[in-house]
């Protein structure tokens, strides 16, 4: 039988003794391997610790050795290069498989769905909780629903699967109460889908406190207990800091894990601005307000450069992608905004890129530009196209405007659990979540889960107060 000869695969590539729950994972997702029905969906709900990247990487080698064409997908470049990393396959970013970019489009409509040339592989998704089913900027993006149009294009193919890997317990997309891709209400509009979850910690993971305290909040997220959590202190790779503490074991994270690994998540812009700016001034001495060697994240999907670039490996830069800012050249202010003209590396797609960038957004307490801010800036740059009579051909000018295009970016020493969400670091510090007497809540416990899963190997608790841990 087909469904034995997969199981059997996948057990002989997992490298430690299955639970009685993992095996009941891989007899149902071999089951769904060899069944006939290719229109059905395969669901993995699978908690942090419970072996769900083991079992992933062993589903991927199996399918090597049987034949079977695998797919490796993820919301981001970021998650892209972890899920490559530990199933040892390449893995994009779901919009640079499933759109192209139209040629001679209306200005708002850019990307379209492309048709699925595979036949019989297997599409795995992971980090599905962050796949959203509406657009935050309009459709420009085929549909604009990221989970339809992956639903679709996996479908256009002849016998092809869809197996969707995330984490119930994480955040949401931003703007919705809970994950679409996860959901069996909304993904039952698709038709059948097939369910699994893996929610028993595995005992090599046991040890771990990062893990520990993460699989607490978890339990109590699951059984709508929404009071303060007690952490646990006493594991090596878990330490409750304060202020004072807090720029001399970042500094000693940085020399042992690289600055690429490490990270403070914490709960606003404004919180992020100013770790970034203590962190740039007293651990990185930087003197400027920008300088080369800064990392940045960017702060706004930006289409343009890209687009005007030969050979560019993204098809856009996303919102979160981290960048290292190589070289700064020119300093400008035009339109009543300011810019310079920088190369960035991408470490997450291993290119450079040549841009403007707008300085603006570094210290802005808003995510990015503001509408208003934005709008200020379209109407500046008109100005200058004002001669243009026809409506259509000023806008399309402006749109080709490196200035208007400028990417928007922040540091990235210090980000939201959004922007964090999806990525994994060595060393991850978590500023504390409750200011005052405010309750703690659903939506706290979910941001709580998400930050402390980030850390692989090292997790700092920042100035939360003595509420949070046992024994006082």
């Amino acid at each position: 039988m087909l469904s034995t000869s997969i199981a059997t695969q996948i057990y002989a590539k997992i490298c430690f003794e299955t639970t009685p729950g993992q095996k009941k994972i891989v007899e149902k997702l071999s089951e769904y391997l060899a069944d006939g029905d290719f229109s059905r969906i395969f669901v993995l709900n699978g908690y942090a610790g419970t072996g769900k990247t083991t079992l992933i990487a062993a589903l991927v080698a199996a399918l090597k050795d049987l034949g079977i064409k695998s797919i490796l997908l993820a919301p981001t470049g970021r998650a892209a290069k972890v899920l490559a990393r530990y199933a040892g396959e390449k893995a994009l970013t779901i919009h640079k498989r499933i759109y192209r970019q139209r040629t001679n489009a209306e200005y708002e409509s850019k990307f379209s769905l492309n048709l699925n040339p595979e036949r019989g592989a297997v599409f795995i998704v992971d980090e599905a909780s962050m796949l959203s089913d509406r657009s935050s900027e309009g459709a420009l993006f085929g549909s604009g629903s990221l989970l339809a149009d992956l639903i679709e294009y996996v479908r256009s193919g002849r016998a092809c699967r869809l197996i969707l890997v995330g984490d119930s317990a994480q955040l949401p997309p931003v703007g919705c109460d809970f994950s679409p891709a996860l959901d069996p209400a909304t993904l039952a509009s698709y038709g059948e889908v097939v369910y699994a979850a893996m929610d028993e910690v595995v005992r090599q993971e046991a040890e771990s406190g990062i893990l520990f305290n993460a699989t607490l909040v978890r339990c109590m997220l699951e059984n709508g207990i929404y009071e303060i959590p007690r952490f646990r202190l006493d594991f090596p790779d878990v330490e409750a800091i304060g202020g004072g503490e807090f720029l001399e074991k970042l500094e000693e994270c940085y020399a042992h894990y690289g600055r690429d690994e490490v990270i403070v998540v914490t709960r606003s812009n404004k919180r992020a601005n100013r770790y970034n700016e203590g962190i740039r001034r007293n651990i990185l001495s930087a003197e400027e307000e920008i300088e080369s060697g800064d990392m940045l994240m960017v702060v706004k999907n930006n289409y343009y450069y890209p687009e005007h670039t030969e050979d560019c490996p993204m098809n856009f830069i996303a919102n979160g992608d981290v960048a290292r800012l190589r070289r700064l050249r020119r300093f400008e202010d035009f339109y009543g905004f300011r810019f310079a003209n920088a190369v960035l590396e991408f470490p997450d797609y291993d290119t450079e890129l040549e841009c403007k960038i707008l300085l603006d957004t570094i210290a802005s307490e808003s995510p990015s530009l503001t509408r208003e801010e934005s709008t200020r800036l379209f109407y500046e740059v008109e100005k200058d196209y004002l001669d243009i009579k026809s409506k259509i051909k000023r806008f399309k000018e402006i749109r080709e405007n490196p200035h208007f295009n400028a990417v928007q970016v922040k540091f990235s020493y210090a980000v939201t659990c959004h922007k964090a969400q999806g990525g994994q670091w060595g060393a991850v510090f978590v500023d504390r979540c409750l200011f005052g007497d405010e309750p703690m809540t659903r939506d706290m416990l979910r941001w709580l889960y998400t930050a402390l899963t980030r850390a692989t190997e090292r997790l700092y608790l920042v100035n939360f107060d003595e509420r949070f841990y046992e024994n006082h």
